[in-house]
């Protein structure tokens, strides 16, 4: 079975709305990872999603900040929300696919926004980066994203790192910049060797060549400057990863009308 889904980091879905539904008419992923909803369970806009054939979402919203979905065309079996660093932030949703989805072996998907860490590289000087680490650390250490053997498993979303020096526009510049720092490289590149993971985009395009799916919103012009990250993931466990067909990053959507920072990231894999 031929099976798409797409990690997108909104910024608002509420106020973006009509870019995903715009986005999903024209790719019809079969599932679609949401981060930074920014928005309570109650408020998601669920309506417009059924219209657009996607009968099937889990949520894990609060006001105003974070927030992550996952917006489906095949039901789920099970759906689970996990807290990092005793913080109920809303930062973490997994669901699985099995019978239901009418699939032979089950699927689980997890979907991850991770703290953004501030501007500060520095835990003693900003809470916000210690939190980053501390999370990072943990998602090495949760047993549940150790997937082995036959275990078929996917984690995407807005991870927050760009880990390698060509996802960034210069790694130099940007070894003390929030992201690119080399402890949050490490400690995220730890958490996906220690799962067993592999980074999809990279087994799809050779490390020589620069890939990015954030650009900031200070740039007077994001394409003529393309200062851009790799921010946003889609990693397979090891039974998946011979099945990965294609892969995608939507770059356009940066220049829709009041766009996210972020741009969607796309993979296919037969299941």
């Amino acid at each position: 079975m031929r099976f798409s889904l797409t990690t997108w980091n909104i910024n608002s879905v509420r106020l973006r709305i009509d870019l995903v539904a715009k986005f999903l008419k024209s790719v019809r992923p079969d599932v679609l990872c949401l981060q930074e909803t920014k928005c309570i369970d109650d408020a998601f806009p669920l309506k417009r999603f059924k219209r657009l054939g996607y009968e099937h979402i889990a949520l894990n919203g609060q006001k105003g900040y974070h927030g992550v979905a996952v917006i489906s065309k095949l039901p789920f079996d099970n759906t689970d929300i996990r807290t990092f660093c005793d913080k109920i932030d809303s930062r973490h949703i997994s669901v699985s696919f099995g019978e239901k989805a009418q699939l032979a072996k089950p699927l689980v998907l997890h979907n991850f926004y991770v703290p953004a860490g501030g501007d500060i590289p520095d835990p003693a000087l900003n809470p916000k980066f210690e939190h980053k680490l501390q999370f990072l650390d943990e998602m090495k250490a949760c047993e549940p994203l150790h997937p082995r053997g036959d275990d078929r498993h996917i984690l995407v979303g807005d991870l927050n790192v760009a880990p390698h020096e060509n996802d960034v526009w210069s790694h130099k510049q940007l070894l003390k910049v929030v992201s690119h720092t080399p402890i949050e490289c490490e400690k995220l590149l730890a958490a996906q060797a220690h799962g067993e993971w592999f980074d999809v985009a990279r087994m799809r395009i050779p490390m020589s060549e620069k890939v990015y799916t954030w650009w900031s919103y200070r740039a007077a012009d994001w394409t003529l400057a393309d200062r851009g990250r790799r921010l946003d993931h889609i990693w397979v466990s090891r039974a998946l990863k011979d099945g990965v067909s294609d892969f995608r990053i939507t770059r356009d959507a940066r220049g829709w009308e009041r766009p996210s920072d972020h741009v969607p990231v796309t993979a296919t894999l037969e299941v």
